[in-house]
């Protein structure tokens, strides 16, 4: 599959899931735009990829998505910068084992697994619908299904669990993600999720804490390499049997069944609403 012409974002693409991903768009001779918060760690990907594939369409560019600051000006660079966006991957995440908050008030779970998301697709919705036919992809995990979306704590300020709070911000992503496919609809934009599978990534990193640090340390040998686990990313931004397919979950490559109440249109239009007023946008 040739993606010769297509301009690609990859968010938290400096190690695992994205990084292998960024590569993977890279080698079907995409401009893949890498989005990283640290800019040292995302040179060093950015000049492995394009040594490894011979592509020097490789950007590279600056933004926290926990900062919904960060995400505002990273979009309005990005439009500066380029006039068509062909594939979105909603890759970075992460897990905290103690409750924190991000510089603007967001627990740090939903701001960068979730929030900063939703944001940064709200704000290239515009130039996806106008490069279309084009494609959403956001990374979820099959950890959403043990999930819940509590409206009346979605911030979690009270009984802070860390894989707990992860596992509701996947629902939030999932649930989100078939209210866009439905509100896309007819724009020859498709928004689906794909499920990794249990891979070998630094998604600990951020928990500071040394029990958590160890915990993942000890499930290793049992997950996949990110290479595998970037199969369904790759495949569901690429695949031309896909290209009107949209809110649908994949994983190794199939169709699977997410939570039950992912599918209820109205937990879909209450988290969307939360959401938008959480956020501060008005459409």
């Amino acid at each position: 599959m040739s993606m010769k012409n297509k301009i690609c974002i990859v968010t938290g693409s400096n190690s695992g899931i994205g990084k292998e991903t960024a590569l993977a768009l890279a080698d079907m001779d995409a401009t893949v735009v890498m989005v990283v918060r640290n800019k040292q760690k995302g040179e060093l990907a950015q000049r492995e990829i394009e040594a490894a594939t011979g592509n020097d369409k490789i950007d590279l560019m600056l933004c926290d998505v926990s900062s919904m600051k960060n995400v505002r000006e990273f979009t309005a660079n990005y439009r500066e910068k380029y006039d068509k966006l062909h594939v979105l991957v909603n890759n970075a995440g992460a897990v905290f084992s103690k409750r924190q908050e991000s510089e603007e008030g967001y627990e740090m779970s939903i701001a960068t697994n979730y929030l900063g998301m939703f944001m940064l697709t709200h704000k290239l919705i515009p130039l996806l619908k106008a490069s279309a036919p084009s494609r959403i992809i956001n990374l979820s995990s099959g950890m959403s299904k043990t999930g819940n979306i509590d409206f009346e704590d979605l911030q979690t300020t009270r009984n802070y669990s860390s894989m707990k709070v992860y596992a509701n911000t996947k629902l939030m992503v999932t649930t989100y993600t078939y209210a866009l496919a439905e509100k896309l609809k007819g724009t020859g934009v498709t928004a689906n999720v794909a499920e990794p599978g249990f891979v070998a990534t630094n998604l600990g990193a951020n928990t500071g804490s040394l029990r958590d640090k160890i915990a993942f340390m000890i499930v290793r040998p049992m997950q996949v390499s990110a290479k595998k686990g970037a199969e369904t990313s790759v495949w569901v931004a690429t695949a031309p049997e896909l290209e009107e397919v949209s809110g649908k979950t994949f994983a190794k490559k199939k169709e699977v069944k997410s939570a039950d109440v992912s599918y209820d249109q109205e937990v879909q239009r209450c988290l969307c609403e939360e959401t938008m007023t959480l956020l501060g946008l008005d459409s």
